[in-house]
C-alpha cells in the first residue's frame, strides 16, 4: 500500500479518485482469478478483500467493529447513543466476476468517510460504512446472507444450504469466518435498526440503460422482487423419433417450448398494459446421459424466473405458470413437477431520499435520471424492513456477472460526488 497517497490533502477530490484507482487495482490484484476476480461468500477472496480495506481504515485514523455475522463496520469513531447514517455494499462476488459489482458502494462510503472525517465536517447525524458479507447467491445458492443476519432472518434451510462445488455447509464456511452460529441461529437482530436514520447503496449499474442514455450515473427508484424455481421438471415419454406420430407423443422438449413460448406472451400482454416485469428461463436442457439425436426426450429440467416491482404481479406470473402447465399436460401428455417456490420482495425506496438525491444530482450539474433496479440489492433487506432506503446507479459498460465489467472510476466519482453531497446536506 502506497503510504504517500494517504497523505494528500483530503480537500482535494483528487486524492479520492487517485486512493479509488488504487484500491480497485489492489483488491483486484488480490482476489484475481483465472478470469475477473472471485470473491466467495464467506471464502478467502472476500475474507482478503475485507481486511484489506480493514488495514487501510487503520491506517486512516477510523474506526473498525466487526459484528457477530462477520460484517465490517467503518466510522470515524465509536457511535454510541445516536442515530446515524449507514452506506455500503457488499464484499463478495460471483465466481470469475467482475471487480466493481459490491465493491465500489463500498469503497464509495468509506472514501466519503475518510474525506468527511479527516476534514472534521460535521454532520448532523455520523456516518457509518458497512462492508457486507454473502450477497451474491451463486456459492450456495442463498442471497443477502449478511444483510439477512443483521436483522436476524436468516434460517435454518439458509445456514443448511451447500457450496456449489464442495457440498460443504454454509453454516461451516461462516463458523470459519468467525461467525457466531448461536447468535445467528436464535434469529435475534445484531443492530438495532431504530439507530439507522437511513440506508444508502451506490452500486454499478447491471444493465445497459446507463450506458444507452448517456448517464454517468442515476437514482434509483425501486428494486425488483423475483420468485424463483432453480428446477422445474418436465416428464413425458421417450421414444424412437421416426416411428412415434405427432399425436402420439409425449415430447418433453415440446412440451417445455410450448410453456415458456406461453409465459412469453404473458409477459407481452402485461408490458403493454404498463406492467413492471422481465421472465428468464437460464436453465433448460435434457439428460446429457440419454439424449440422442434421434431420441425424443422423455424428460427435461428447467429454471424459471420472473422479477417485478409489483408483488401481485410476481403472485399473478407463478398462477399463470401453474395454469399454464396444467393446460399443457392435458394437451401433450405430459406432466411437469416443481421445486420449492424461493421468493424475495420487492423493495419500495423511500421517495424523500429519491428526491434529494436527484436534488443533490441536479445541483451538481448532473441530469435528474432515474430508473429501477432490475437485479437485487441488499437495499431491499433494509427496506423491507422499514428503513429509509436509497441507492444510486453508477454506469457501468459490458454488463456484470463477468470479468468484463467496465465502470470507469470517473462515472464512480460522479456518483460518489451526489453520495457525499446529500450525506453532507442532510
Amino acid at each position: 500500500m502506497n503510504d504517500k497517497l494517504i497523505n494528500i490533502s483530503l480537500y482535494d477530490e483528487k486524492w479520492m479518485e487517485s486512493l479509488a484507482t488504487k484500491i480497485f487495482d489492489d483488491i483486484a490484484e488480490l482476489t484475481k482469478d483465472k478470469q475477473g476476480v472471485s470473491r466467495e461468500t464467506y471464502g478467502k477472496g472476500e475474507t482478503d478483500a475485507i481486511n484489506y480495506l480493514s488495514k487501510l481504515a487503520i491506517k486512516l485514523g477510523l474506526h473498525v467493529e466487526v459484528d457477530d455475522a462477520a460484517n465490517v463496520f467503518y466510522s470515524s469513531e465509536p457511535i454510541e447513543n445516536s442515530k446515524y447514517i449507514l452506506v455500503g455494499s457488499h464484499m463478495d462476488s460471483v465466481p470469475l466476476g467482475g471487480n466493481f459489482d459490491g465493491l465500489a458502494g463500498v469503497l464509495a462510503g468509506f472514501l466519503i468517510l475518510s474525506y468527511i472525517s479527516k476534514n472534521k465536517i460535521n454532520l448532523s447525524l455520523p456516518l457509518k460504512v458497512v462492508a457486507l458479507r454473502g450477497e451474491e447467491s451463486a456459492w450456495y445458492g442463498r442471497n443477502y446472507i449478511g444483510s439477512k443476519s443483521i436483522f436476524g432472518l436468516l434460517t435454518k434451510e439458509d445456514l443448511n444450504a451447500t457450496h456449489r462445488k464442495t457440498g460443504e455447509k454454509l453454516s461451516k464456511a461462516m463458523q470459519n469466518c468467525g461467525v457466531d452460529l448461536n447468535k445467528i441461529r436464535s434469529a435475534t437482530s445484531l443492530i438495532n435498526k431504530e439507530s439507522i436514520e437511513l440506508f444508502i447503496e451506490l452500486h454499478i449499474e447491471q444493465g445497459p440503460i446507463l450506458v444507452d442514455r448517456n448517464w454517468p450515473a442515476a437514482i434509483v427508484t425501486g428494486i425488483r422482487g423475483n420468485n424463483r424455481h432453480h428446477n422445474i421438471i418436465c416428464k413425458g415419454s421417450a421414444g424412437h423419433s421416426g416411428t412415434i406420430p405427432r399425436y402420439l407423443r409425449r415430447d418433453s422438449v415440446f412440451a417445455g417450448a410450448d410453456l415458456i413460448t406461453r409465459m412469453d406472451d404473458h409477459w407481452n400482454t402485461i408490458q403493454q398494459h404498463g406492467g413492471d416485469l422481465v421472465l428468464t428461463s437460464g436453465i433448460f436442457q435434457t439428460d446429457s446421459e440419454h439424449h440422442a439425436m434421434s431420441r425424443i426426450p422423455g424428460e427435461i429440467f428447467f429454471s424459471f424466473e420472473s422479477r417485478s416491482q409489483d408483488i401481485a404481479t410476481l403472485d399473478a406470473l407463478e398462477a399463470l405458470l401453474k395454469s399454464e402447465c396444467k393446460t399443457i399436460e392435458r394437451e401433450r401428455g405430459v406432466t411437469f413437477e416443481f421445486d420449492d417456490l424461493i421468493k424475495s420482495s420487492p423493495a419500495e425506496l423511500d421517495k424523500s431520499i429519491i428526491e434529494k438525491l436527484l436534488d443533490a444530482g441536479e445541483f451538481l450539474g448532473f441530469e435528474r435520471a432515474s430508473l429501477p433496479s432490475g437485479a437485487g440489492h441488499d437495499a431491499a433487506i433494509f427496506a423491507n424492513v422499514g428503513i429509509k432506503t436509497g441507492m444510486i446507479f453508477v454506469r457501468n459498460d459490458k454488463g456484470s456477472h463477468n470479468p468484463y465489467e467496465a465502470m470507469d472510476v470517473k462515472d464512480f466519482m460522479t456518483g460518489l460526488s451526489i453520495l457525499k453531497k446529500f450525506i453532507i446536506d442532510y
